[in-house]
């Protein structure tokens, strides 16, 4: 038995990257986990196999996490198929990279809603269900440049900086009826996204790591599924650094 047996579990922007090894953390550890996904039907078809093999259930619901009535109709069907909803993990996002007197309306609006509205349209959707079972858990993936600010990632880095104030503010309205509400903010991950940086960039990148590397998936998926664990009980509205020491 799994220390997350019994719990159901909703993970965005599950079907690679830190979302698939949350979903995989959770189901090794006995959730029954749902993976929302925007466009990538062959990943994720792969992590519910991944999941499949971990020995537990896993569906997928392909929608757009800032369209709220999608949102709220992502959760309701969880809450259908399985009764109840435990966690909900905002790991969806994007990046576009641009100079503020260059960056384009929609680019600015497309980070925003895909990072900070989608979080928000989905932390409405769950709260009224898990005041009801007066339990659950919301965890936010936020950055590292959501703290520190980054040249050329404004737009980004205002989204993330604004979840991290979304999730302080909604773990104060909720904490009473025990819903507790956390961030996990990662440095310099090994993803689809740090792989495409040249070999020169990566060096600048890990001076500036005390730990000497690159996150892994799985170091994100951890700190997840720790803040999600009753070991976590008495933590809420506060971002946890993955980041090796890079911002202290």
């Amino acid at each position: 038995m799994g220390e997350f047996t019994g719990k159901v579990a909703l993970i965005t922007g599950g079907s690679r990257g830190i979302g698939r090894a949350c979903a995989l953390a959770f189901a090794k550890r006995g959730a029954a986990v749902t993976i929302g996904y925007a466009s990538n039907q062959a990943a994720a078809a792969e992590t519910l196999e991944l999941i499949a093999g971990a020995g537990t259930k896993g569906t997928a619901i392909q929608f757009d996490v800032a369209d709220g009535s999608a949102a709220s109709e992502a959760v309701n069907k969880v809450i259908a198929e399985h009764g109840r909803i435990d966690v909900l993990v905002n790991n969806a996002g994007i990046a576009v990279d641009g100079l503020v007197m260059r960056i384009k309306d929609e680019d600015w609006d497309r980070q925003l809603n895909a990072n900070l509205r989608g979080a928000f349209a989905l932390t409405r959707a769950v709260a009224r269900a898990m005041m009801k079972q007066r339990q659950g858990v919301i965890i936010n993936i936020v950055s590292v440049v959501g703290e520190t600010g980054n040249a050329g990632q404004a737009a980004y880095s205002a989204s993330k900086a604004g979840l991290i104030g979304l999730t302080k503010s909604v773990a104060k309205e909720l904490g009473s009826r025990n819903i507790r509400v956390n961030a996990v903010s990662p440095g310099f991950i090994e993803t689809d996204m740090t792989s495409q940086l040249s070999a020169q960039v990566k060096i600048r990148m890990l001076d500036s790591i005390p730990l000497g590397r690159l996150g892994t998936p799985g170091d994100v998926a951890n700190a997840v599924a720790f803040l999600a664990s009753d070991a976590a009980s008495y933590i809420t509205g506060e971002v946890l650094k993955v980041n090796g020491g890079m911002y202290m």
